[in-house]
């Protein structure tokens, strides 16, 4: 069973805000951060998938670092007078951020060690190290090591003289310990460092021969350790400590386009390479005076340092063999047919006749995919338009917009350079496009593309017809077998209108656009927000029904937070369901007693966005690519988008109902699993929603 109670659960400190009291950002993260380490330590969940959570854990943070503790470093080395404008003092809070890294690693390496691993063997999956290999295994693993491994070493021996050292970022090294038989002035210690070559041998793990029905793994770091003694003979002692360094990964480009964007981008790519350290892990029984020696080979301070574990780079942790039986890992959720879309011959004529709404990962992305290719060669179609945030590296959407593009059609593609950790690919299929002919757009001035929209238009008995796709997520299609989204189909003049305005804008960057239905940042969608929260005030103060249930993955903006405790003292019921980032504090007496918070972590990342004003009865109900952050109201282009049709309105509230009751994976603001003394039911969101989606299918005469 999972406690209730999780009494080492990080809670958030409030920021020092005379106006509006907040939560600090970057220890809200952390918070979450430590949810996706609640998943590698709960019981209910496949031993292999806690696994994955270790490695989304220590790959969340390592983004955290590059980011986050980068900036809270540039913070930290401003002027006095500069730093007393800010809420807090960065060298307090980057202390706090230290302390609470620190504290959540130690309960990582405690999780792995005492949990994971015994379970593990316990289910005949041994992840060994070189010093508990048997003797046949040490034979084998040497072999292995000479054959396999040996020729992708490249050692660098440390000179006297303190020569500079390049590490690249995020890249495991060993820093070998090197002891002669005989210490002297003539023979000393000397130490080298070695790259880890992880991708050059295509994976960290090694899988060795079963023994007794036992399966065993180890790690590459392992089998060198196994084999150094054999590249350095002359000596007796020889000794391997692992070491990462974490690089500033903000490009710090002005969002303008003046110049070459692409150019800019191309250029802060190779700089992030070289960018400023913010965290040099080591392994805790490093010797003192080998880490020193290292500080001073690549010019680091003990400012820098971090202490970490025997081994880096958990992330590699996705590419741990899949052994043992079916009951180790989740089982399938095999995406389902839309009980419409599947019997559809043509995606442009169903969408004609009416609106249809998709969530994934538990239907198919595949709508998607079709929506395009077929418009790409349609003869009908003269125009396509597309946003590309992130978008998969072998894109079925890119290659449906090149092909429309190919066939004479005007595609007009604005790809977002600044998506961060996916530049490189945005880059690659943005001169495909434009090599194919199509209309690139890099960007907007000052603004970063988020949104998640495209629009076909259609001629038609002489008139011109659109078709858009509006949508919570990416083209992409890995994340949509893993995060949880909702898209709408629609000819609706209403949206198709407003979205050709955004097109437009991409295009001639007028800000003088109207919409009249779509919420986009940041022209109206602020705005709007908050014209819908004061009408739920309104409602209060008269006596009548108010209430706010919002789902977003993160609500950091203080104008939005004042909002929502104004409407809270207002006697509105407020109910957010957020996934990572909450600066608000819910639950203070005359201040937001009304708000309650919850978050969900489960298999799948929860990443629609779903809005529910309460209106007196008359619920607006809208979805989007957009949280109640400050970057996404006021320095992205964001599109939300009402749902008109009766049946897609009562779908979603009874998908969000599911997650307002799940009591299985839902946490409180404390962190604590929000499981009641007395379930009657038990509800596990994700699941149950699968569920309720599959009985559609189902009724509609699918075998699923």
């Amino acid at each position: 069973m999972v406690s209730k109670k999780n009494t080492e659960s990080p809670v958030p400190t409030p920021e020092t805000s005379p106006e509006v009291p907040m939560l600090s950002r970057e220890l809200s993260w952390l918070a979450f951060n430590y949810r996706v380490l609640q998943e590698a330590k709960d019981p209910r969940v496949p031993v292999l998938e806690r696994l994955k959570f270790l490695a989304i854990f220590s790959s969340n943070l390592d983004e955290y670092f590059k980011v986050r503790v980068a900036t809270m470093r540039r913070l930290v080395k401003l002027k006095k007078k500069t730093r007393e404008k800010l809420q807090q003092d960065p060298a307090e809070e980057l202390d706090q951020i230290l302390a609470e890294v620190s504290r959540q690693q130690k309960e990582f390496g405690l999780v792995y060690r005492n949990e994971l691993l015994p379970e593990l063997k316990n289910e005949h999956i041994c992840l060994i190290t070189e010093q508990e290999v048997n003797e046949q295994q040490r034979e084998i693993a040497l072999d292995y090591f000479k054959k396999k491994v040996k020729p992708l070493l490249v050692p660098i021996i440390f000179s006297s003289n303190p020569s500079p050292l390049f590490l690249k970022d995020q890249t495991v090294y060993l820093m070998i310990r090197l002891v002669p038989k005989v210490i002297n002035e003539a023979h000393p210690e000397q130490y080298a460092l070695m790259e880890l070559p992880t991708h050059k041998h295509g994976s960290r793990f090694v899988e060795l021969p079963d023994e007794n029905g036992d399966h065993y793994v180890i790690m590459l770091d392992d089998i060198i350790r196994i084999g150094l003694a054999s590249m350095f003979p002359e000596f007796e002692t020889v000794e391997a400590f692992a070491l990462k360094l974490s690089r500033d990964a903000e490009l710090d480009l002005e969002e303008e386009i003046s110049g070459n964007l692409m150019a800019k981008i191309k250029k802060s790519l190779k700089k992030r390479e070289k960018g400023h350290p913010s965290r040099l892990l080591y392994d805790p029984k490093t010797p003192e005076h080998m880490l020193s020696v290292l500080l001073e080979h690549i010019g680091l301070s003990t400012e820098e340092l971090v202490v970490g574990s025997r081994y880096h780079n958990f992330r590699d942790f996705f590419g741990f063999p899949m052994l043992g039986p079916a009951h180790l890992q989740y089982e399938e959720q095999t995406p389902l047919p839309h009980p419409e879309l599947e019997k559809a011959e043509s995606m442009l004529e169903a969408i004609k006749q009416k609106d249809y709404l998709v969530h994934y990962p538990y239907q198919k992305f595949d709508y998607a995919l079709r929506f395009f290719e077929e418009a790409a060669v349609d003869p009908a179609v003269t125009s396509m338009g597309a946003t590309m945030y992130r978008v998969a590296d072998k894109s079925k959407v890119a290659k449906a917009l090149i092909l429309a593009a190919e066939n004479g059609k005007l595609v007009t593609v604005v790809v977002e350079l600044k998506a961060r950790f996916d530049e490189e690919s945005n880059i690659y299929w943005a001169q495909k496009l434009e090599k194919a002919g199509a209309n690139v757009i890099y960007g907007v001035p000052d603004l970063k593309v988020h949104s998640k929209i495209g629009l076909v238009t259609r001629q038609e008995e002489g008139r011109a017809v659109h078709y858009a796709y509006l949508s919570t997520g990416n083209y992409n299609e890995k994340t949509a077998k893993s995060y949880t989204d909702h898209a709408l189909f629609t000819a609706d003049e209403r949206l198709t209108l407003d979205l050709t305005k955004v097109f437009n804008f991409f295009v001639d960057r007028q800000p003088d656009k109207q919409f009249d239905n779509l919420l986009v940042a940041p022209f109206n969608m602020r705005d709007k927000f908050y014209e819908l929260i004061q009408n739920e005030m309104r409602l209060a103060q008269e006596g009548k029904d108010a209430y706010m249930i919002v789902k977003i993955n993160a609500l950091q903006d203080e104008d939005m937070i004042r909002q929502l405790y104004e409407a809270s003292q207002a006697g509105v019921k407020i109910e957010l369901l957020i996934r990572g980032i909450c600066c608000l504090i819910p639950g203070v007496p005359n201040l937001s007693e009304n708000i309650q918070v919850r978050s969900i972590v489960d298999r799948y990342l929860e990443h629609g966005r779903i809005y529910v004003f309460g209106n007196g009865g008359e619920e607006k109900i809208f979805i989007a690519s957009a949280d109640w952050m400050n970057r996404n109201l006021s320095r992205r282009i964001e599109v939300g988008f009402p749902i008109y049709a009766e049946e897609h309105r009562k779908e979603l509230r009874h998908i969000l109902e599911i997650l307002r009751q799940d009591n299985q994976k839902a946490r409180t603001f404390q962190n604590e699993y929000y499981i009641s003394d007395t379930p009657t039911t038990t509800v596990r969101a994700q699941y149950a929603i699968y569920d309720f989606l599959k009985q559609k299918a189902l009724a509609a005469g699918f075998k699923v």
